[in-house]
C-alpha cells in the first residue's frame, strides 16, 4: 500500500461531510474532520494496529498530531518521498504509530483537496501549503492599496485545490467612509464572480461572526501576504490569543512573518483554521481549471469567438474583444487573464514536452505573422 497519494480535489468538497456510524474511538476526531469516509479509508491501517491522527504542525522531519487518545509528537522519515506534493503536511491525515517509542508516521491517507503553488526557487517544483481543505480564505488587507490582479491569482489557486474560496477584506475599520468601502467591496466582488466578500475586522469585531459561520464545521486555510491579518483572524475566530500578532509598519502598511510554520487550531464551534506564514510570492502550478472559474466570463465569450484557437489579440470574430469594445469586458481583466494563462503554460512546459513544443510553433508562427506585416506596412520593399 503507497504511503502517500496524489492530492485528488473532491466534487463535495465546499461542505463538511457527513459522519454517520463513527466507532466510539473515533468520536474525539469529529471536531477536526474525521468522518466517515476517512474512518473506512483507515480500515486497512487499523487492522495492522496503527492509530489516525491529524498533522497540526510540521517542522524539519517531525510533526504534531492530534489523535483520539490526545497530542502526539511523531517522526515522519517513513513518509518523506522525493515528490515535494507528496511530503506531508498541515492538514493530512495520517496513520501513527499506537504507543512506539520514538513514534513515527507510518502512511497518509489519500487527500481530498490540496492548495499547492509554484515552489519560490527557480526548480521547477509545487509546494503544497495545506491539505484536506473545505474553504481557502484569502486575506486581503485594505491598509495597502488593493490589487486585484494578485486576488485573481490567489482565486485561480484556491479554486484549483478543490477547495472553496472566501475573500475577506481585513482591516476594514482602517476605510472611514462607508461609502468607499462599499465600492471596494464591489470591486472584489466584480473580480471574484461567485466568491463570498466579506468585509471584516477583528479589532472592531465586525464582520467575523459572519465569516465564522461561513467555515464553521469544516476545514478552513487563510492565506495572504504579510501584514494582511491573518493572525489576528485566527485569534478572532477562535475567541483566543492562540496565535502571536505584531503591528504593522506605518510607512506602507506592510507585516513582518509573525507566522513561521503552517499551524492547524481548532474553532470553539467546531471545525479548524489552518495559519499560513504570508505569501511574498503566489506562483501558480497547473492551475488551468482555477483560472478558467476566475475569468468564467472570458471562457464563455471564448466560445463565441470565430475561431476555436482565436487568441483574443486582433483576430476576426473575437467575441472577447468586442466585449472589451462595447464595456460589457474590463480591459483590466482581459489582461490579467492573458497574463496568468501565459504564467500557467510556462510552468506547465517545464515538465511537459509536448506543450514546449507547442508553445515553440505558435512563437515561431507569430515571428513570421509580425515579418509578414513589417513587410506590408513596408510596400514589399527589403532593407538590408
Amino acid at each position: 500500500m503507497s504511503s502517500f497519494a496524489s492530492p485528488v480535489p473532491s466534487s463535495d468538497s465546499s461542505s463538511p461531510l457527513p459522519t454517520p456510524s463513527l466507532p466510539a474511538s473515533a468520536r474525539p476526531l469529529t471536531p477536526y474532520g474525521w468522518d466517515a469516509r476517512w474512518d473506512a479509508e483507515f480500515a486497512p491501517y487499523a487492522a495492522q494496529g496503527l492509530v489516525p491522527g491529524r498533522v497540526v504542525r510540521v517542522d524539519r522531519g517531525r510533526c504534531d498530531l492530534v489523535t483520539a487518545g490526545g497530542a502526539v509528537h511523531a517522526d515522519t522519515a517513513y513518509v518523506t518521498p522525493h515528490d515535494p506534493l507528496r511530503v506531508i503536511c498541515t492538514g493530512d491525515w495520517a496513520a501513527v504509530d499506537a504507543g512506539g517509542d520514538p513514534r513515527f508516521v507510518r502512511a497518509c491517507l489519500p487527500r481530498r483537496t490540496a492548495f499547492v503553488r509554484s515552489a519560490s526557487s527557480k526548480r521547477s517544483e509545487g509546494q503544497i501549503l495545506a491539505a484536506n481543505v473545505d474553504h481557502a480564505v484569502i486575506a486581503i488587507s485594505l491598509a495597502a492599496e488593493l490589487e486585484l490582479g494578485r486576488v485573481e491569482r490567489f482565486l485561480a489557486l484556491g479554486w484549483e485545490s478543490g477547495a472553496r474560496p472566501v475573500l475577506v477584506l481585513t482591516k476594514a475599520d482602517l476605510v472611514g467612509d462607508p461609502t468607499v468601502l462599499a465600492h471596494l467591496v464591489q470591486d472584489v466582488r466584480t473580480a471574484a464572480p461567485g466568491v463570498p466578500v466579506l468585509a471584516v475586522s477583528a479589532e472592531a469585531g465586525t464582520g467575523v461572526e459572519a465569516l465564522s459561520a461561513l467555515v464553521g464545521g469544516g476545514t478552513s486555510v487563510l492565506l495572504g501576504a504579510s501584514g494582511a491579518g491573518k493572525s489576528t483572524l485566527v485569534n478572532a475566530l477562535t475567541g483566543t490569543d492562540a496565535m502571536e500578532v505584531q503591528a504593522i509598519r506605518d510607512v506602507d502598511g506592510k507585516g513582518r512573518h509573525t507566522t513561521t510554520t503552517r499551524n492547524l487550531v481548532p474553532l470553539p464551534g467546531g471545525g479548524v483554521v489552518i495559519d499560513t506564514p504570508g505569501l511574498r510570492g503566489v506562483g501558480l502550478w497547473d492551475a488551468r481549471a482555477g483560472v478558467g472559474q476566475v475569468f468564467a466570463e472570458i471562457e464563455e465569450l471564448a466560445g463565441e469567438c470565430r475561431f476555436q484557437d482565436c487568441a483574443h489579440t486582433a483576430e476576426p470574430g473575437c467575441a472577447v474583444i468586442a466585449a472589451v469594445d462595447d464595456g460589457t469586458l474590463s480591459f483590466r481583466r482581459l489582461e490579467s487573464y492573458r497574463k496568468l494563462q501565459r504564467e500557467n503554460r510556462h510552468i506547465i512546459a517545464k515538465t511537459d514536452a509536448r506543450v514546449r513544443a507547442q508553445m515553440r510553433r505558435e512563437w515561431k508562427a507569430r515571428g513570421a505573422q509580425s515579418r509578414a506585416d513589417t513587410e506590408a506596412k513596408r510596400g514589399g520593399r527589403h532593407y538590408r
